[in-house]
């Protein structure tokens, strides 16, 4: 339902000789059909196909299932949308998916932290645009340094509107915040919402986090580089950001230009999908005889 996203999938996709089919949701209809016309005409102007980009400007939902039975003819899908959109596409799909899942990131204050950074750090993964895949859901804080970090990011955080939920020793520490479910700690809440949990060690956080993660963006916020270290290794995701906002995980922010999606995928395109997750290979063997 984001119009930048079929200008950006049009453009990555023509640039690395890729045909595209967007379609996008109701709500952006009129502003796609827009961008398209934009986009043929250019597609015109340069000499390449119109019929490179095409868009469909159909909402009724029976139209995904039909293209999902065209493996003969498409390539990969990409779904960018909502959880149901996804698993609905990976089950029915007789093509190869590129899934742009949920995006459950955290933010894990270590002991070693700078304190001052840290906070900054969570008030920007969180607030700077929560409706993103790419916001924090849940803070992680080791418990040496809870009850100094907590109470400051928290007064931060309320200041820009976030409700917090908390577990046993993250309430007594701040007191009016209601209780972190285990639901909670697997919620994508796209909105001004925080889990927060107070661990003992670092081997806890990152349990955690492959737990109930969803494999996208993971921060850690720590000057000990062996922290750092084990906590990249260990975390099963896509991105892992040391000293740095989990929002900064974007095609652009990464020097790839625009991006078609944030994959969580193992194989074959991991994190954001560039020009070169949307170009295949072959071997060429030259021989004598």
């Amino acid at each position: 339902s984001r119009p930048n996203v079929t200008a950006d999938a049009a453009a990555i996709c023509v640039k690395s000789g890729n045909a595209v089919i967007l379609r996008g949701g109701k709500e952006a209809l009129h502003s796609n059909l827009a961008l398209h016309s934009l986009l043929v005409e250019a597609l015109r102007e340069n000499s390449l196909p119109e019929h490179a980009v095409q868009l469909v400007d159909t909402t009724d939902r029976d139209a995904v299932g039909a293209f999902l039975k065209e493996s003969e003819k498409i390539d990969v899908t990409i779904p960018r949308g909502g959880k149901g959109l996804i698993e609905r596409v990976a089950a029915e799909a007789a093509m190869p998916v590129i899934k742009h899942f949920d995006g459950i990131c955290h933010v894990y204050v270590d002991a070693a932290a700078d304190l001052a950074m840290a906070k900054s750090i969570m008030v920007n993964s969180k607030c700077h645009r929560p409706g993103v895949c790419n916001a924090a859901e849940t803070l992680l804080v080791h418990s040496a340094v809870a009850s100094e970090f907590l109470p400051e990011a928290a007064a931060s955080l309320r200041e820009e509107g976030v409700e917090l939920r908390g577990c046993p020793r993250t309430r007594e520490l701040i007191g009016d915040c209601s209780e972190a479910t285990e639901e909670d700690f697997r919620t994508e809440y796209l909105d001004l919402i925080l889990s927060v949990k107070v661990v003992d060690s670092i081997d806890e956080a990152i349990a955690h986090v492959n737990e109930y993660g969803s494999h996208h963006t993971e921060a850690i916020v720590s000057q000990d580089v062996s922290a750092t270290t084990r906590f990249a290794a260990s975390c099963d995701s896509s991105a892992v950001h040391i000293n740095a906002s989990t929002r900064f995980n974007d095609g652009g922010e990464y020097g790839l230009g625009a991006e078609i999606g944030i994959s969580t995928d193992k194989f074959h395109a991991r994190g954001p999908c560039g020009l070169r997750e949307l170009t295949s290979y072959k071997f060429v063997v030259h021989g004598s005889g």
